[in-house]
């Protein structure tokens, strides 16, 4: 059987990505427009500061009263313990850590910097793939 590829063959390298410093309600209005269910949070350096998910941007709601939507920025809602991998992984490990959290997307760093994100279906197309090489 032959080995299935890293992290790095099927990652995204175009990341949509906020700072912490915008409005959330932007970053709501972003996440829909992008058709993503989260992005990861970052400095001007492409340091990862959290990740901001359709979850967590339901706390909007949660914090309001009647017909007023709470005011603030992405740092205000966004989780700061980020759950990343390195792109030399491989897939095998990626799907491992997809079923053990409740998340869609994993950021891909190295040295603490955003390379990529690689989501679930990435890894299926990967499995897939992988299966039709290995059955011909």
């Amino acid at each position: 059987m032959s080995r299935l590829p890293s992290v790095r063959t099927h990652m995204d390298t175009d990341v949509r990505t906020f700072s912490p410093d915008m409005p959330i309600l932007d970053a709501i209005d972003a996440l829909i427009s992008w058709k993503v269910t989260g992005a990861p949070v970052v400095d001007g350096q492409f340091n990862v500061l959290g990740i901001l998910t359709e979850k967590d941007c339901l706390q909007v709601l949660a914090k309001g009263t009647d017909a007023d939507l709470p005011t603030g920025v992405v740092s205000d809602y966004m989780q700061r313990k980020v759950v990343s991998i390195t792109p030399d992984m491989n897939i095998y490990y990626a799907a491992g850590i997809f079923l053990n959290h409740n998340f869609r997307r994993l950021p891909v760093m190295v040295d603490g910097k955003l390379v990529g994100a690689i989501t679930r279906f990435d890894i299926l197309r990967a499995v897939s793939a992988n299966h039709r090489l290995v059955l011909g």
